[in-house]
């Protein structure tokens, strides 16, 4: 049996799991997402290829794992810029400014590299969910603010900080694409509102 470095077995397959996933980000970010291979993984993670297959079916499962762990952290970061708000209209305001951030510092870069990676089917449902997270801190105010068709303020919501999102990409200055794209969206809200 291989030695551990962590107090408990439990704790050294986290790590493990943790370096692989690692690992494959690395190489996504690099190279892109098809280059995240079963192979390339074990090999930028020091290990067998039998030992990457210990905690992932395959290189699409990782892929899987990986991209529902970055929508997981990019979740997160939104969930605290709006829990800092008790005014509806400054938790819109908050969720849009730290989306354009998250932007903005590139940290989405991993989970573009893996957008048009395939993913496993049965995994299409956790990787939804994964997704509908990042707006679920705008639900409660959306709803608070008297919106009645919350998913069609969702998606208006979602697709100017996509635009929002391609204009910083190509260079567009994502403070000012924030200050737009919130400027927008709160008087389009606004509008919506009974």
């Amino acid at each position: 049996m291989p030695r551990i470095s962590t107090p408990t077995l439990s704790q050294h397959r986290d790590w493990r799991r943790q370096q692989l996933i690692a690992a494959a980000s690395a190489i996504a970010l690099q190279d892109g997402g098809s280059a995240v291979t079963v192979a390339a993984v074990a090999e930028k993670a020091g290990l067998s290829r039998t030992s990457v297959y210990e905690y992932f079916a395959s290189s699409a499962e990782l892929v899987a794992d990986l991209v529902i762990e970055e929508l997981t952290v990019f979740a997160h970061s939104l969930q605290d810029a709006v829990a800092l708000t008790s005014d509806p209209y400054d938790a819109i305001d908050s969720w849009i400014s730290a989306a354009l951030r998250y932007i903005g510092d590139g940290r989405h870069l991993l989970a573009k590299a893996l957008s048009s990676t395939s993913m496993p089917k049965d995994r299409a449902g956790e990787i939804g969910a994964a997704h509908r997270a990042l707006l679920a801190p705008m639900y409660q105010a959306l709803k608070e603010i008297g919106i009645t068709d919350v998913a069609q303020a969702l998606t208006l919501i979602q697709g100017v900080t996509d635009a929002s999102t391609k204009r910083i990409e190509s260079g567009s200055d994502a403070e000012l694409e924030s200050i737009t794209a919130t400027n927008f969206c709160v008087a389009g809200i606004r509008a919506l509102v009974p």
